[in-house]
């Protein structure tokens, strides 16, 4: 569907030009006000179709730099360095405060050089790295003079954290963006992205006589190449969708044009009656859910006697860019729940939602709330938020200006495209995500090795137009579920409304669904809520097979009328238990079941649901 602002250059044409209307006779020397004032000029043919003009320009432009940004809006991040320049500029005690701090600094690293001259290796660092940052763990990083120059970067990066934080008079927002940003630069001119100064890269150059640099370049061009004709990343043809990954047996028993539902076959000779719905977020493929047959979440819940639904979204193109946030509540989560009904009729549903999936749940639940709805048995929510105030680095950019901007850039395409959201998720990590992986592969000469969940991270989606602008701006911006403005079908939900139990996960490295954002749903629901905080980030700790080594969680469950505990607080009493917390989400499921019974049938094609294909479907499929 063309846009409003694209008539005016449509086909090709020119511009129309403002018509002018030519007196009939001379006109007097002082003309009428009414005729040249504002009013009567802004009512004129012309006024609009110039005003249509500048539109077109306007968004041409806006998107024209978006592509060159990769979506981030130049004012937002001009209006963050002015905020914090100008602050600082009229600051002299923090002025005083770097410069002494600066002077401290170099003092230090000049004791420590001091010291690695007379002691050798055995020196004392002046700074530790953060327990995050593994750039400079190798023993070679210790010799002299690699030692000095990872101790100076070190400092360095201190003193600018200083130097972009806690400044009289910025706003929080421009100062968290500040700080980012500059951790960004830094970031890329670490010493361990250069070949003179990263030791490991030259010790290794040594030993293969350049062919680490050879194979690294062979990496490069093979990569690049892989962009410019948008194949997958290296690697992932091992993890074949259907074959090797997403191989649980299913049915897909209901399709329109946003979802397939996939109906899984049970494991065991009896099943809990309450079906199992589980709502992914629109972002990713479904399978994150169902990876090898060792970590499928969805085969361990069929193994514990649940029968098991998921809806796999479609990949949306240009013709779904009008699809918004309402089409994804009613087309995908009510949609499924009709069919889960249809194949299991009289029975209530525990609803599973991952992600922005646990967010487009909440939503449909608090309508269903609202609306006398009384369908669902529990709620669970993985790493999901329904609360955005403090979601974490995601939201930096997320203000007026960024938003207008990524809209210009979505509508001249439709959609958010693949790689612009993945370069956004992986700059929250560019140590882990970029940096240390361009080393490995370009430097080191080294393919680093992919496993299943990593070929799923490579096998993004896209997002349509106007649902991605609908949930920054009423989400992210406007947090209008959290305060009780979101609507739907024209009246307000509210989280409060929902009363099933509801089971929550928070997982302790997220940098997307921070854990204490996670753990707002303490505060907006009015029912019983077991959270559970696990080890690991927002998908390696949903990802928790039993079987792995490692990994702990803990959980406390709050009834309604328990009084409030503060993440800080409940993170000190919540008990910590080894292992997986699969185990300990199942019981609780099991706990608001019914007694076993007899499997359902596959699809119900009286009712409209028949089978139309094997699991994983066809929408996962599309690139």
């Amino acid at each position: 569907m063309p846009s409003r602002t694209s008539g005016a250059l449509a086909g090709g044409r020119a511009p129309t030009a403002p018509v002018v209307l030519l007196p009939a006779r001379k006109p007097d020397p002082a003309p009428s006000p009414a005729v040249t004032s504002p009013a009567f000029l802004g009512k004129t043919s012309g006024d609009a179709e110039l005003h249509q003009v500048r539109d077109a320009l306007d968004h041409a432009a806006h998107a024209g730099l978006a592509r060159l940004t990769g979506g981030l809006s130049p004012a937002a991040l001009t209006a963050a360095y002015m905020d914090w320049a100008v602050h600082l500029a009229i600051s002299p005690g923090k002025q005083v405060e770097l410069a002494a701090k600066a002077a401290r600094k170099w003092a230090r690293l000049a004791q420590f050089a001091s010291r690695c001259a007379m002691d050798g290796r055995d020196c004392k660092p002046c700074i530790e790295p953060l327990p995050q940052d593994r750039r400079f763990a190798r023993d070679e990083w210790q010799r002299w003079p690699f030692n000095i120059i990872h101790q100076a970067f070190l400092l360095q990066q201190q003193w600018w954290h200083n130097a972009t934080t806690d400044i009289d008079g910025v706003t929080k927002q421009h100062e968290a963006v500040v700080e980012f940003v500059s951790r960004q630069i830094l970031d890329m001119a670490s010493p361990s992205n250069f070949i003179a100064t990263n030791p490991v890269v030259q010790q290794r150059t040594l030993e293969t006589g350049g062919q680490n640099l050879v194979h690294g370049l062979r990496n490069f061009v093979e990569d690049w190449e892989r962009i410019v004709h948008s194949k997958p990343a290296a690697g992932t043809e091992a993890f074949q969708v259907g074959r090797d990954v997403a191989v649980t047996p299913g049915k897909v028993i209901y399709r329109n044009r946003l979802i397939e539902l996939i109906q899984y076959a049970p494991t065991t000779e009896m099943v809990r009656p309450e079906p199992i719905l589980i709502v992914p977020a629109w972002i990713m493929k479904y399978y994150i859910l169902d990876l090898s047959p060792r970590n499928s979440l969805v085969r361990y819940l069929t193994d514990q006697g649940f029968a098991v639904f998921i809806i796999s979204w479609k990949n949306p193109a240009a013709e779904d860019r009008d699809l918004g946030m309402d089409d994804y509540r009613r087309l995908g989560v009510m949609a499924a729940l009709d069919a889960v009904n249809a194949v299991i009729p009289n029975r209530k549903v525990h609803a599973v939602g991952y992600c922005l999936g646990g967010t487009l749940l909440s939503i449909a639940a608090a309508a269903m709330a609202r609306d006398g709805d009384k369908r669902l048995a529990t709620m669970s929510l993985l790493a999901a938020q329904a609360d955005f105030r403090k979601a974490g680095e995601l939201t930096l950019f997320i203000n007026e200006s960024q938003i207008h901007f990524l809209d210009d850039l979505m509508r001249s395409q439709g959609y958010l495209d693949t790689r612009q959201m993945a370069g956004a998720f992986q700059l929250l990590r560019s140590n882990d995500l970029i940096w240390s992986r361009l080393v490995r592969h370009y430097l080191m000469g080294e393919r680093t090795p992919l496993n299943d969940l990593m070929a799923w991270n490579a096998d993004a989606t896209r997002m349509p137009y106007r649902m991605h602008s609908e949930y920054l701006r009423r989400l992210f911006l406007n947090n209008d579920l959290a305060e009780g403005r979101f609507r739907v079908d024209g009246r307000p939900v509210a989280v409060s409304d929902i009363r099933v139990p509801i089971f929550a996960v928070g997982t302790e490295r997220d940098h997307v669904a921070p854990w204490r954002s996670a753990f707002k749903i303490h505060l907006l629901a009015d029912t019983d809520v077991t959270f559970l905080l696990t080890t690991g980030g927002h998908n390696a700790g949903i990802v928790a097979d039993p079987d792995r080594p490692g990994g702990s969680f803990q959980v406390l469950t709050k009834s309604a009328t328990d009084r409030y505990l503060d993440p800080d607080t409940w993170a000190k009493v919540a008990p910590r238990s080894d292992g997986s917390w699969w185990p300990e989400w199942t019981r609780w499921l099991a706990s608001y079941s019914g007694g076993p019974a007899n499997p359902p049938a596959m699809g119900a094609p009286t009712r409209g649901y028949p089978v139309l294909c094997d699991a994983p479907g066809t929408y996962v499929l599309q690139a």
